[in-house]
């Protein structure tokens, strides 16, 4: 089987307890969110990259567990940056992950 990113990141998300993941589709997220969906992972679908962050923080506020944000390249990653701030200032756990345009 050939490994991919999505798999590492499939393999330390899992390793890391996380379960559910806030997220904005795209074209360059799709492929990690389809194999990740199939190896159970629950996506919650924010339709904004600014309300994924800001919803994973609460997660990790309310539950303890680690919160994860999945988002689209360009602006999908710069929508993310005052929930990023918020969290760190904060000391809410929290991992974000865009997706980039692929390069050979």
């Amino acid at each position: 089987m050939k490994v991919t990113g999505s798999h590492l990141i499939a393999k330390a998300l899992r390793a890391e307890g996380v379960q559910k993941i806030f997220a904005l589709a795209g074209d360059h997220t799709l492929p990690v969110m389809d194999l990740m969906a199939r190896q159970g992972f629950e996506f919650i679908d924010t339709r904004h990259e600014q309300g994924a962050v800001h919803a994973a923080e609460g997660y990790a506020r309310s539950s303890g567990k680690v919160g994860c944000v999945l988002v689209t390249s360009g602006p999908g990653a710069t929508n993310i940056v005052t929930g990023l701030t918020d969290a760190l200032l904060d000391s809410i756990p929290l991992v974000c992950i865009t997706g980039q345009v692929g390069s050979k």
